[in-house]
């Protein structure tokens, strides 16, 4: 499916810095309201709906042999035209 990047920002933060961010977003999705992003002089405003799909994979990358990076991704993800998530995995446990 072709995708366009609305914003994207990538930086090297204290952990700390991070779980502020994730924090703030997180507080946003509680109240129901909208998740503005900015970066210089780009930014952009999301609205999730009230059930969104959230998605949380783990990865393991590199070349073959030596895949040593690992990432964390959070994703939250509809329809724009009003359709709300359908995702039917397990329940989501962090410990």
């Amino acid at each position: 499916m072709p995708e366009e990047v609305l914003f994207k920002s990538e930086t090297d933060q204290p952990r700390e810095e991070i779980a502020l961010y994730l924090r703030r977003v997180a507080d946003r999705l509680e109240q129901g309201e909208g998740v503005t992003f900015k970066s210089g002089s780009e930014s952009v405003t999301l609205n999730p709906p009230a059930r969104p799909t959230f998605e949380v994979k783990a990865e393991r990358e590199g070349p073959a042999g030596n895949m040593t990076e690992r990432s964390i991704e959070f994703e939250l993800e509809w329809d724009e035209n009003g359709s709300e998530g359908s995702g039917e995995s397990g329940q989501l446990e962090i410990e």
